[in-house]
Order: structure tokens, then C-alpha cells, then sequence
């Protein structure tokens, strides 16, 4: 019987759980109460409380408010139990998952198998909308077999399966619920405002069934212009802000200002379409690669903060980096040959980047400086944020995205290189690396399935056009009085779980 504890057991025991950086003193004893201001770095009038459709940092943060999963991930991307006390199955297809007693929605009514049905197959319809359509698409079946007891049958065995139901997407909902206008979940607080792309406030849950938040009540907006976002931390109008830009750490720090930096999978990647018409070109998909000056980038663009990054998706950090591959290096003459040999170099090569993928539109400048040092002319393209990932995102033949940390490498290598995953940026189909995968996500064997990451990663870095040149380091900046936040690889804000172990102290921050 393999269960969710079973697994974290493996993996403490072989050494592969790694710690998310130096956690910061606590400044005295946790105390409860307090109204917490949190600015965003993106807002969208397409922001929604249906966490099926949630696909940016500030509806990641409002779904850990108001709602919870059946699995949670902690600071490792661990999965933990949240409201499945336990998650068995005996050869990784077919899962039991037992939830918890005692739990209620919002609204007072109790949790049951049937609300935990209706979530996980509602994602399986188009009309949805899911942000995770493509991996619920592999549970074959889902009943209930009792009033607290759920059966999950896969269309294949799946180890990694409980951290796949940690994805925030996969919040559980009450059975039925059809309207998003407020937020009815199980999570540490509740909704009482919700205007997209402006203001989100949530107030306490007294009758959470987890450990209570500290706060009283959090309120969230979206500044998305960076220096007003500073401005309204350094003037305390906010007392956290997502997304601290590296040039002002230092500023922050010496007028008192607290930076919580977490080493995180996330990264802004060049994706070429290999299925256009530059990207069918394989010598200029590598001269791409070659061109890319990945020291420079992480000195002027992240300014130290982001470690080198070698076009494959799984961080240094990772118990599965693949620690023998050649790192590809900056070479310009071999980048110009290659450019040459494509029939491209005389060509001005349109370049899409936006405020939306983290620093893209920096590493845009820093690429066209050095395209233009061999000659080779890039028209850069910059586009607003709002409207970017559904109007520019996977449909230019090169653009960027910006991948945040997922929970297992095998989700990592599922939803964005699979040959049939609709995230698929570049296009890339590779039939080996599908068989790779496969295999991975059914082994038991933890040498066999290290291998198989290992070459995956190999065929991914040589062959897609997803060119990765860093992972970046998550900055969150707080006032004095916060207290309480901890690096996290599940990326920004505390894996955007922060109200739950915040607080404030002394008597700030009061309650609206």
C-alpha cells in the first residue's frame, strides 16, 4: 500500500527534501488580530473566484484564501494532507482518498464525497474553462464510494498524483456551485468583497477546521506599476508587495524593510514555435540558444537574483537536476553560423515580450543587443500586460512565458512538453519523451525514475524551443511590523498561501 505519508517518508529518508532558504527570526510570539494590505504585481478584469479558471498570482492568492484542496503543498512542494486525511493506492491507478469529518463550506453545510466529485470532474468539461482541463482528462473515473470516501481511477498510474491534486486549480467546491460571484470553499477566511481587477477583502473564518489564521482580515488589490507599488509600501499604505524589484533591495533594507527571497522554479522562457516558420528551422532554434548571454542576464536583468538556467525545466535545486548536463554557454560565432546556415540572418526577426512575463521585455533588450553584435536584427515588440497570455502567449513564433514552480517534476514535464499537452509552447513532440514519462510516472524504482528525469531533461534542453536562460529568485517585500513569512519553492507570497501563518505585531494594521 503506497499512501501520501509513505511518500514523504521515501523522500526524507533519501535526502531529497531541500530547505527553501534561511527563514528570517520571528519578532516575538505570534498575536492574533490585525488587517493585512497586500499588493499584487498583476490585475486583470479577468481575475475570477472560480479556481478551475485562476491563472494569475493574484487568483492564486485568493484561492488559498477561500478555499482548500485535498492535498496542500508545504515550503518543499511537499504534499500534505489538507481535506483528505489520506490518499492509498496500491499501484498508483487506482486512489483512495478518506476526507476529513467535520468540515464545512462557508455557507454551514458539510463537506461530502459528492462536492469532491463534482470538483474534480467539472474540469474535465471544456466548458469549464480549467486551467488543468489536460490533467484531469487523466482521471478515468471518479465516485463516490461512501459519504467521506472518494475513488480516483487513472487512465494510467500516476505516483505523483497526490501533488498533482495540491495544484490550486483543483480546489474543492460544493457540489452544484455554479456562480463565482463570491466564493463559498472551506478555506481560513471568507469573502465579503470581490471587484476583478481592483479589490478583493476576506474576513476571518471563524469555523476553519485547520489551525486559525492570526489576521482578522486581508484586503488585496494589484498595483501592476512597479515603482507605485514600492511607493505605496515605503508610504504604508500596503504592508506587503509581491514582486520586489532586485534594483530596490537594497533601498528596502536600509529604511527598514524586510525581503523574503525564495529559490523558486519559476522562470520567464524565449519560447520558439517549432511549428512556424522559424522555429522549423533546427540551426536557428540552437543559434537562439547560443545567442542567449545568461550571465548578463542574471547580473543586469535579476542583479544576482535568479540562478543560470540550461533550457530544461527542473531547477538546480531539484533532487532530480540533472547535475551531468553541458551547460550551454554564450557563444557568439557559433550563434552566427548557425543563424547564417538557417537562411535567417539577414532577416529582422520579430521579438513579442510584455510586463506580463516577468523582466521578458529586459531579456528582449539584452537577446537584441546581442543579435546585433553578429548581425542579426530583432524587432522588439512590446505588448501590454493585460490581454497578453490569451491574445500573445504560444501564438507568436517567438515570445516568452512565465512558468511557476509545479509541485513534481513529471507535472513539470507533462503540462509543458508532453506532445499533447495544450501548454506545449513550442510545439515540441518528441515520442521518446513521452515513453520517458510515462515510465517515470509509473516507476517505484526512485534511482530508476532520477535516470529517466535526467535524460528527459537532455532531449528537452537539445531539442524543444523552449530556451530557459534562469530561474528566478522570488522577492516579497513587507513593513516591520509583518511577521511570520518564510521562503517557499512553491513560489512568491509563500506559495500564495501567506494568511495562513501571518501576523502582525503590537497594534497595527487594524481591523476595517
Amino acid at each position: 500500500m503506497f499512501s501520501i505519508l509513505d511518500r514523504r517518508a521515501v523522500l526524507k529518508g533519501a535526502g531529497l527534501l531541500v530547505a527553501g532558504g534561511t527563514l528570517r527570526p520571528a519578532m516575538g510570539a505570534p498575536v492574533f488580530g490585525g488587517h493585512l494590505k497586500v499588493a499584487g504585481a498583476v490585475g486583470s478584469a479577468s481575475e475570477t473566484l472560480d479556481p478551475a479558471r485562476q491563472s494569475m498570482a493574484t487568483d492564486y492568492i485568493r484561492g488559498h484564501l477561500f478555499y482548500d484542496g485535498l492535498v496542500s503543498l508545504d515550503d518543499r512542494l511537499t504534499p500534505r494532507p489538507a481535506l483528505a486525511e489520506a490518499l492509498e493506492s496500491d499501484d498508483f491507478q487506482t486512489w483512495h482518498i478518506q476526507l476529513r469529518r467535520h468540515i464545512r463550506f462557508h455557507d454551514g453545510t458539510a463537506l461530502t464525497a459528492e462536492d469532491v466529485v463534482f470538483s474534480l470532474l467539472r474540469h474535465q468539461a471544456p466548458t469549464t474553462g480549467s486551467q488543468q482541463y489536460a490533467l484531469a482528462r487523466t482521471m478515468q473515473s471518479v465516485r463516490a464510494v461512501s459519504s467521506l470516501l472518494v475513488e480516483v481511477v487513472l487512465e494510467a498510474p500516476n505516483s505523483d498524483f497526490p501533488a498533482i491534486l495540491g495544484i490550486s486549480n483543483f480546489a474543492i467546491l460544493k457540489d452544484g456551485t455554479r456562480n463565482f460571484r463570491t466564493a463559498n470553499g472551506t478555506g481560513p477566511f471568507r469573502c465579503q468583497e470581490f471587484t476583478p481587477g481592483i479589490r478583493t477583502v476576506a474576513l476571518k473564518n471563524p469555523d476553519f477546521w485547520g489551525a486559525p489564521p492570526y489576521l482578522d482580515s486581508v484586503e488585496l488589490i494589484a498595483i501592476p506599476d512597479e515603482m507605485a507599488r514600492h511607493n505605496a509600501l515605503m508610504s504604508g499604505d500596503v504592508d506587503l508587495i509581491a514582486t520586489a524589484n532586485p534594483r530596490l533591495v537594497q533601498m528596502l533594507q536600509k529604511n527598514g524593510f524586510g525581503i523574503v527571497e525564495s529559490p523558486v522554479g519559476t522562470y520567464t522562457d524565449l519560447s520558439i514555435r517549432l511549428d512556424q516558420r522559424y522555429g522549423r528551422s533546427a540551426d536557428f532554434v540552437e543559434g537562439i540558444k547560443c545567442l542567449l548571454n545568461r550571465e548578463q542576464i542574471r547580473q543586469s536583468v535579476f542583479l544576482g537574483f535568479s540562478r543560470i538556467g540550461n533550457d530544461q525545466p527542473i531547477p538546480p535545486e531539484s533532487p532530480y537536476f540533472n547535475t551531468q548536463l553541458s551547460q550551454r554557454r554564450h557563444d557568439p560565432e557559433k550563434a552566427r553560423f548557425l543563424l547564417k546556415r538557417s537562411g535567417f540572418l539577414n532577416e529582422t526577426i520579430p521579438l513579442v515580450c510584455s510586463p506580463a512575463a516577468l523582466a521578458s521585455v529586459d531579456i528582449a533588450v539584452v537577446l537584441q543587443y546581442a543579435a546585433s553584435r553578429i548581425g542579426q536584427k530583432m524587432a522588439v515588440q512590446r505588448v501590454p500586460a493585460d490581454g497578453y497570455w490569451t491574445q500573445y502567449w504560444m501564438k507568436t513564433p517567438l515570445g516568452f512565458g512565465n512558468i511557476n514552480p509545479r509541485p513534481a517534476p513529471s507535472l513539470t514535464f507533462e503540462v509543458g512538453f508532453a506532445s499533447k499537452s495544450p501548454w506545449n509552447e513550442s510545439r515540441w513532440c518528441n515520442p521518446q519523451f513521452d515513453t520517458l514519462l510515462r515510465e517515470a510516472k509509473s516507476t517505484r524504482d526512485d534511482a530508476r525514475k532520477r535516470q529517466l528525469y535526467w535524460d528527459m531533461q537532455a532531449l528537452v534542453s537539445s531539442g524543444s524551443g523552449v530556451c530557459i536562460p534562469n530561474f528566478t529568485n522570488s522577492l516579497d517585500a513587507y513593513a516591520p511590523h509583518v511577521c511570520g513569512l518564510r521562503p517557499s519553492q512553491a513560489g512568491q507570497l509563500m506559495g500564495y498561501d501567506f494568511a495562513r501563518s501571518v501576523w502582525l505585531s503590537g497594534s497595527r494594521g487594524q481591523k476595517i
